[in-house]
């Protein structure tokens, strides 16, 4: 489930008529903000992405599936963006969340930036905080 503030900013571009892609660009920014910070892993940048377009389509987002592309990631794209489109939605299962979870904090951290992936967590959250000090 996305964050809050995620879900506002996103909100927010949408209000001013900005497109899918950039509203989407907020759930991405928020996973590479995870992968960061040391929450989970990704196998690499394009992973981390993915996961961020996958809960920007299932958050409502209307961001088409891609027309071309390997089959599986388009049949997968296409789902998650029914399931944000159709109301009510329903709690993810716990036991598939936890599942994908753990899968991820094996993963390493390489879809981090510069001296984010190098050390340990203190250095890597020392990194996220000095880069969100930078961004803001």
């Amino acid at each position: 489930m996305p964050e809050k503030e995620t879900l506002e900013r996103a909100e927010e571009d949408r209000e001013e008529g900005k497109a899918p892609s950039t509203q989407a660009g907020e759930f991405v920014r928020e996973e590479m903000h995870h992968v960061r910070e040391g929450k989970h892993g990704a196998r690499s940048t394009k992973q981390a992405i993915a996961i961020g377009l996958s809960k920007a389509r299932r958050a409502g987002v209307p961001l088409q599936p891609p027309e071309s592309g390997p089959t599986e990631t388009r049949e997968h794209a296409a789902r998650d963006y029914r399931k944000g489109q159709t109301q009510p939605r329903r709690k993810p299962a716990a036991r598939r969340s936890r599942a994908t979870s753990r899968a991820l904090k094996h993963e390493g951290r390489a879809a981090a930036s510069g001296s984010a992936r190098k050390g340990g967590l203190a250095r890597r959250r020392t990194s996220a905080r000095r880069t969100s000090r930078r961004k803001k």
